[in-house]
């Protein structure tokens, strides 16, 4: 007997094969019964007539509880109605597993509950679709430096440096060698790889000692860290237009199912087209004020300012392009002007190329000229 993946179904009307999966719900109306079930491709109905299965196979649908798994066998018959247009004509159901006392059920659950039953909630289509969309963009991330010639670097996750700040790293003894972190960003090696081979990248965990539950601060992420030699603040800006961009466009291209079973709004993420609007920091700092806040020039915009900059950067403004929603907020780029001044210590000598609400990208250009940066010190 043929075992085919219920993605795959389509390819199988009027065959005979076997499903093995995990039950989602049972129905019946006497004479005639229904299953559903999914096996991690998608999801399938099962049907019963009384009459045409076996009394074995029928006894075994009765027993059916939440999450079994079994493995079911049937032929394929196509059905426009169902979800991936095919159904299972049931013969007989063997029970691999037996489920009784699934604990997450249809009804309401809190969320301390569902953390605590994590590696089961996972199961749920809220949590698969989820997983998926995020599997798509990571993916997408790798194409799109792939299809660039970025190289990625696989930078160390216990590091002996420490990155940017020391009170937000988490520390261990490395034997008798002294104090090892975990890495809170990979810059420092992608910065030195950047020299040798022009284009790199890097992509993966990140980890900060930061004790808060809000939106906007995380203990332990995935972080994607460009470099590219040579590069100046428009180029940079111009490269992560285009990142956010593809990613968005194509998970709204291969993840339709999953963002629809998330109830996602999409006619934001449609628009997130570059080029984005730009305002410099000079001219971003007046418009918050003129809005109302206290930004002071050469202090660092806060979730607030931001929030300001980006309604004000809003459609209303008439720009080609100007809102990213990822369940994050509106996205805007920000660019610090070189000064003329040589007051070294000035904000104005930083040049931030991008950031944007809740740090979905930002980006930095580095002082390339030995006479400044020895003359900051």
């Amino acid at each position: 007997m043929a075992v085919a993946n219920i993605r795959g179904l389509h390819a199988h009307v009027g065959e005979t094969v076997t499903v093995r999966g995990w039950v989602v719900t049972t129905r019946s109306s006497g004479k005639i019964a229904f299953v559903v079930m999914r096996d991690g491709s998608g999801y399938v109905q099962g049907v019963l007539s009384k009459k045409e299965v076996p009394d074995v196979t029928w006894a075994t649908f009765s027993t059916l509880t939440h999450e079994a798994s079994v493995a079911v066998t049937g032929t394929v018959r196509a059905e426009p109605r169902s979800p991936g247009g095919c159904e299972l004509a049931v013969q007989s159901i063997e029970v691999l597993g037996s489920s009784p006392d699934f604990p997450i059920s249809p009804k309401e659950h809190g969320t301390t509950f569902l953390f605590e039953h994590r590696h089961l909630w996972l199961r749920s289509r809220r949590q698969a679709a989820i997983a998926r969309v995020r599997h798509e963009v990571a993916q997408a991330i790798r194409d799109f430096f792939y299809q660039r010639d970025f190289v990625l670097v696989d930078t160390p996750i216990l590091t002996g440096a420490i990155g940017e700040e020391a009170g937000n790293l988490f520390a261990t003894e490395y034997f008798d060698l002294g104090k090892a972190y975990l890495a809170q960003t990979g810059q420092l090696y992608v910065e030195a790889a950047a020299a040798a081979l022009g284009k790199v990248y890097c992509f993966g965990p990140t980890f900060r000692a930061e004790k808060s539950k809000t939106r906007r601060h995380l203990t332990e992420f995935w972080m994607v860290e460009p470099e590219v030699a040579f590069n100046d603040s428009d180029a940079n800006m111009r490269l992560q237009e285009e990142f956010v961009g593809y990613l968005v466009g194509r998970t709204l291209e291969r993840r339709q199912e999953e963002l629809k079973e998330l109830e996602r709004d999409l006619a934001p993420l449609h628009r997130v087209q570059p080029p984005f609007p730009r305002i410099s920091y000079t001219d971003a700092v007046a418009s918050l004020n003129a809005l109302g806040s206290d930004m002071a020039w050469g202090n660092d915009l806060g979730g607030d300012d931001e929030t300001l900059l980006a309604q004000k950067l809003g459609p209303c403004n008439g720009a080609k392009s100007s809102t990213l929603r990822m369940g994050l907020g509106e996205s805007y780029a920000v660019e610090w002007a070189w000064s003329t001044t040589t007051d070294f210590s000035s904000p104005d000598r930083r040049l931030i190329s991008s950031s944007c609400l809740r740090r979905i990208r930002g980006g930095w250009l580095l002082e390339a000229c030995v006479y400044r940066i020895a003359s900051s010190d």
